[in-house]
C-alpha cells in the first residue's frame, strides 16, 4: 500500500512540474507580445527584448519558487 502511495506522489510531483515549466512558456510568450504592443504604442524598438527579458526571469524566479514547494 505505501508503494502504491509513493508512486501516486512521484507521479504528482512530475504533473506539477511539467504544468510548471507549461506556465514559464507562457509567461515568457505573453511578455514577449506584451513588448511587442508596446513597441508599436510607443515606436520603440528595444521594448521587446526588454519586456521579454524581464518576463523570462519572471518565469524562472516563478518556477524556482513552485520546484522547493513542491519539493518540501
Amino acid at each position: 500500500m505505501e508503494k502504491n502511495q509513493n508512486s501516486k506522489k512521484s507521479l504528482n510531483k512530475a504533473l506539477q512540474l511539467s504544468g510548471a515549466g507549461l506556465q514559464m512558456g507562457l509567461i515568457i510568450y505573453l511578455g514577449f507580445l506584451l513588448g511587442k504592443w508596446l513597441d508599436t504604442v510607443f515606436v520603440t524598438a528595444f521594448l521587446t527584448q526588454t519586456v521579454t527579458l524581464l518576463a523570462i526571469f519572471l518565469a524562472m524566479y516563478s518556477l524556482i519558487k513552485q520546484a522547493n514547494r513542491i519539493n518540501d
